[in-house]
Parts: C-alpha cells; sequence; structure tokens
C-alpha cells in the first residue's frame, strides 16, 4: 500500500512538473500582460507532435529546440492576429487553436495517434546515462526537474531584463507604456511568443515521457494550466515577487495533478475527471471571494438571529 502511494505520488509530481511549464506560459500571457490565450490547447499539441515527429526521426534532443520554435511561431500568430489585425484576443486564441487542430493532424502524417515505444527519446537517454546510480529508478523525473528549474531560472531572469519589465508594464498599463516610447505591440507578440515555447517544450516532453502521441493530447490545457496558476496564486500571493509567483505556479501544478492521482485512486470514471478540473477552476477562483463575503454574511446571520430574539 506505501508503495502504492509512492508510485502515483511519483507519477502526479512528475506529471505536475510537466504541466507546470505550460502554466508558466499562461504566467507570462495571463499574469503579466493580462491576455487570456486560449490557443493554448492546440500549441501543447502542436508541441507534443512536432516533438514526436523529430525524436522518431532519430533526433531527440532536436525535438526539443524544434518545439520551442513551433510554440513560438504559434505564439507569434497569435499576437499578429491581436495586435496586426485588430481581433480580440479571446477570438485570436480561438482561431488559431481551432487551424492548429488540422495542422497537427497534418504533422502527424494524418494519423490521429503516433506511437514511440521503440523511439530514442530524451528520457531513454537519461535512462542510459544513469543506469547503475540511486537515481536511474527515476529518471524521468530527474529530467523534468532540469527541465522546470532551467525554465524558472530563464523566466526570472528575462522578466527583470528591461524588455521584460517592459512585458510586464504591458499587462498593467499599455498607455503608459506607450507613452514611454515603447510598442505594446511589440511587447505582447514578444510576450506571447516566449509563453508558447513554453508551452510546445510542456506538450513535446509529455510525448516523449508517454511513449505517444494522440490528437487530443492538449485538451483541456488551458483549464489545467488555469487551475494550477489560481491555485499556485493562494500560496504565493500576488506581490511582486515574481520568483515566489514562478515557484507557486509550479507548486500549483503539483497540487492539481496530486487531485488528480486522488480522484482516480477512488476510481472516479475517467470522462469524470473534466467536471473535476471545472470545480477545482471553480474553488480557485470563486474561493478569495466566497472568503472576504464570510465575515459579512456572519454578521448578517448574528443580526437577523438578533431581530429574531426581539
Amino acid at each position: 500500500m506505501f508503495t502504492t502511494i509512492l508510485g502515483l505520488g511519483a507519477t502526479a509530481l512528475e506529471l505536475g512538473l510537466i504541466s507546470s511549464l505550460t502554466v508558466l506560459a499562461l504566467f507570462l500571457s495571463y499574469s503579466m500582460l493580462n491576455v487570456c490565450d486560449l490557443s493554448t490547447d492546440g500549441c501543447f499539441t502542436l508541441g507534443a507532435a512536432v516533438g514526436a515527429v523529430v525524436a522518431i526521426s532519430g533526433h531527440p534532443y532536436l525535438s526539443i529546440v524544434v518545439a520551442l520554435g513551433v510554440g513560438m511561431v504559434s505564439g507569434c500568430i497569435t499576437a499578429l492576429l491581436q495586435t496586426k489585425m485588430g481581433i480580440d484576443s479571446l477570438l485570436s486564441g480561438i482561431i488559431v487553436n481551432t487551424g492548429l487542430y488540422s495542422v497537427n493532424i497534418a504533422i502527424m502524417g494524418g494519423a490521429s495517434l503516433l506511437n514511440m515505444n521503440k523511439t530514442e527519446t530524451v528520457f531513454t537517454k537519461a535512462k542510459t546515462l544513469l543506469s547503475g546510480t540511486f537515481m536511474s529508478s527515476q529518471y524521468r523525473l530527474v529530467v523534468v526537474i532540469l527541465f522546470v528549474v532551467l525554465a524558472l531560472v530563464l523566466l526570472t531572469w528575462f522578466l527583470k531584463t528591461r524588455l521584460g519589465l517592459a512585458i510586464r508594464a504591458t499587462g498593467n498599463n499599455p498607455d503608459m507604456v506607450r507613452s514611454s516610447s515603447i510598442n505594446p505591440a511589440f511587447t505582447t507578440i514578444v510576450g506571447l511568443c516566449v509563453a508558447n515555447a513554453f508551452t510546445g517544450l510542456s506538450g513535446c516532453l509529455l510525448a516523449q515521457a508517454q511513449k505517444s502521441v494522440n490528437i487530443d493530447i492538449g485538451t483541456g490545457m488551458v483549464t489545467i494550466a488555469l487551475a494550477s496558476l489560481l491555485i499556485g496564486n493562494t500560496f504565493a500571493g500576488k506581490g511582486r515577487n515574481v520568483p515566489l509567483r514562478l515557484a507557486g505556479a509550479v507548486l500549483g501544478a503539483v497540487i492539481f495533478r496530486l487531485v488528480y492521482m486522488v480522484a482516480l485512486r477512488f476510481h472516479m470514471p475517467a470522462f469524470m475527471l473534466k467536471l473535476v478540473s471545472s470545480v477545482i477552476v471553480i474553488i480557485a477562483i470563486a474561493g478569495p471571494y466566497l472568503k472576504s463575503q464570510f465575515p459579512v454574511l456572519r454578521r448578517r446571520l448574528v443580526h437577523r438571529g438578533g431581530k429574531e430574539a426581539r
């Protein structure tokens, strides 16, 4: 029993860290740029599909670079629709997400499923490298931790650069950025390119970790990432400490996956997991509001009880 719990915890940690890269992407687009990018699902699948195809061709390391690249292209297209064509940000994401479905099918050679059982991936390379060490049984977790730590370091550094500060300012006050001779369209494009690069990387790692990719691999990722981000905010808060907020986003992704694992342990049907995601999002969003309303509600009940006593 204890071994089973440890195994489930390790799996939840692994999946949570992989999806945390998408959460970091949403942190940049949603929290920093104030743009809700609904192309996340399609971009995640795009990174998975491209990463799988390149890895199958015999280039597992190159697949990571290409996944980052196609993620940036996806983000650039979404940003151009918003900034250069006057299309609403939500609608831009929906349009790109819809178009990526066909693109992803084409990348996968017209198939809806790619099998990677006999394919060399970054994980199998790590397994060989760590063979004979105490970390050999947790090689997947080691790889994912390295990518997440690197992503945290790079994103923390980037957001402290002049361009990163301009991106943060664009989300807070575009008019002020414009008056400072900074083009908010440019900062939006750069921000979404970087964000979607993380999303593409996340999809690529998940595909290589589970040795397969299907066309629905990214379905619901924007909901999962948003829920994880909001959960992380409850721990890290919404202050100006960017490293703490980034760490909170990663923690939120892990907690979300742990909740998933608990639901599976109670033999919840797979089709109910989307409902679990929705409930978690509702709790994460409405929780702080309901908490703030609790003292008001308590005063009303006390006041009403006093009237009835009279």
